[in-house]
């Protein structure tokens, strides 16, 4: 098997596995991280979303190839416990998470909207989510949290 070489979450990562597997494939099965979810499995729901560089992208219809010397940052690369990334505390604050399936897609997105967009409207955040889909009826809530992230993360 050849290996794929990127950064994971900041730490340099090599993987020895066939590079036409999914990234999402990998990060669950190969490397253990639970962030991503498997959703719908063709792109279209936003649960498996990571950060590709500074964009959110669908890690299911991803092959592993496509992300060699690049960064990719998971929903475990945006906080921890002891030191939560404000979009964590500001879902938190808002209840912007009911199930939480689609959450951590949602976050991500958020999180790489924010990167690019560091003041966005409330247009700009719906758009940005747009492609993540939640069938729990928070999104009033989760638009909320992004932009009381964003304030945040303004200072």
């Amino acid at each position: 098997m050849p290996q794929v070489h990127f950064r994971l979450n900041g730490v340099e990562t090599s993987v020895d596995a066939d590079p036409e597997r999914s990234l999402l494939d990998i990060l669950r099965g190969e490397l253990g991280l639970t962030g991503p979810h498997f959703g719908c499995g063709a792109g279209e729901c936003g649960a498996c979303n990571v950060i590709v560089g500074d964009r959110a992208t669908n890690s299911c219809d991803m092959p592993l190839w496509s992300v060699a010397g690049k960064d990719v940052t998971t929903l475990e690369g945006l906080g921890n416990p002891e030191r939560p990334h404000p979009l964590q505390r500001a879902f938190i604050t808002e209840q912007a998470m009911q199930c939480g399936y689609c959450i951590s897609g949602i976050l991500i997105s958020a999180a790489a909207l924010l990167r690019q967009n560091p003041s966005p409207s409330i247009d700009e955040v719906k758009a940005a989510l747009d492609r993540n889909l939640c069938r729990c009826g928070s999104h009033n809530r989760i638009v909320r949290a992004v932009l009381r992230a964003a304030s945040e993360m303004a200072g």
